[in-house]
């Protein structure tokens, strides 16, 4: 399906959605809309059940992935950016203290801001070096007697930075604090075990690593953590009575949920599983080295994040001395038919990290999928472009 320059399309651009999807995927998708389209928990007949089968399952496989005891502690939510802001307006209160990284997609940004407005939160953020790396010493510091919440990117969009997620957890649990963590690029990539680890809420795609359509993804909210619903609305559930249901997941899912795109989601957990994450982690990990050891030796090219050789998700941002980036991103597009991203990213924050707050960057985001001879064809790419802005 993908192909190296002069024969066809290139795609790295899978920290934004991932592509290829396994052939799975569209077949799930298929058959749930062929066979099992109707209401989840809103019937008793057949294909109701059924739909309703389709839901627990993913739960189900969802749980194996991230160990999570009680499926239905996994709520369904249409992205990462509605998860998070179920948990963030769900549980904070006027007065209350946030820590928060200076890795943080506006997805976390822009609720925290507008609870600053609205109920008089307060926050902090966590500055990390030029490479996103954080302290968690300064996490510690930041630590207040009204901090009732910390969120934690686990891997940054911009930087692929790896968060030392499991020392913030432990350090929060021995405060009584609660976190949630933004897993947008780190689920079906990065081992996550939310009781191993003490994540209180993780907030997840359907649509990246996890391989499924977009207009999916969950919060996983532990069972010890009370959030106040989002949404209010029909659930199937104790439909006589005017407050939401107290029982989960039906407490924080509001209406009609997508059963084709869930169908399509539990098929690629199930694709992850039989791949295992620490594998698809290795290999994106190594295609990243290929693509920086290619791109350190060309003149005008900056690399962003850690360095080569250290941990990292499948993201390599870089700058190029005199071409901004959405006219490199273009260029890449229209000529060598290889598709990244240029921008800000949604992480302004990130950027201010690595000193490309006035330029934004170009990223080249790896997947499953990808080949050593794709990330090989935006080398010598870069290496025709900048000797030709060179001229």
């Amino acid at each position: 399906m993908q192909e190296v320059k002069g024969t066809g399309f290139i795609y790295l651009d899978n920290a934004a959605t991932s592509w290829p999807k396994p052939p799975e995927v569209a077949e799930a998708v298929v058959h749930a809309i062929q066979n099992d389209a109707a209401n989840p928990g809103r019937g008793s007949h057949a294909m109701a059940v059924r739909a309703s089968r389709i839901l627990f399952d993913t739960r189900k496989q969802l749980s194996k992935l991230f160990n999570v005891r009680n499926p239905n502690d996994i709520a369904f939510a249409s992205n990462t950016t509605m998860a998070l802001n179920m948990a963030i307006k769900g549980w904070l209160k006027p007065g209350d203290h946030v820590i928060a990284t200076s890795l943080e997609h506006n997805s976390v940004r822009r609720p925290l801001y507008y609870l600053e407005q609205a109920i008089g939160i307060e926050v902090t953020y966590i500055d990390g070096d030029e490479h996103g790396q954080l302290s968690v010493d300064d996490v510690a510091k930041a630590i207040r007697s009204n901090t009732a919440l910390a969120i934690v990117n686990h891997s940054s969009n911009v930087l692929g930075t790896i968060i030392p997620l499991a020392d913030i957890c432990e350090l929060m649990r021995q405060r009584g604090i609660k976190v949630l963590v933004d897993a947008a690029q780190s689920a079906g990539i990065l081992p996550i075990d939310v009781r191993g680890m003490g994540i209180d809420m993780l907030a997840f795609p359907g649509h990246k690593g996890l391989l499924g359509p977009q207009g999916t993804g969950g919060l996983y909210v532990a069972p010890d953590v009370d959030l106040t619903p989002l949404l209010h609305g029909g659930t199937g559930s104790q439909s006589e009575a005017p407050e939401q249901p107290d029982i989960r997941p039906d407490k924080y899912e509001a209406g009609t949920q997508n059963t084709p795109g869930l169908a399509g989601l539990k098929a690629g957990v199930e694709y992850v599983l039989k791949q295992t994450v620490q594998s698809i982690h290795e290999k994106e990990w190594k295609l990243t080295q290929r693509l920086m050891e290619q791109l350190l030796p060309i003149d005008g090219i900056r690399l962003l994040g850690p360095k080569l050789g250290e941990q990292r998700t499948g993201i390599v941002s870089f700058v190029v001395d005199s071409i901004d980036p959405s006219e490199l991103s273009f260029i890449l597009d229209q000529h060598y038919q290889i598709a990244i991203r240029a921008g800000f990213h949604c992480s302004p924050l990130a950027h201010a990290c690595a000193g490309t707050s006035s330029t934004g960057a170009a990223r080249a985001s790896v997947g499953l999928f990808t080949t050593e001879a794709e990330v090989d064809a935006l080398a010598d790419a870069m290496k025709e472009i900048t000797k030709h802005y060179k001229l």
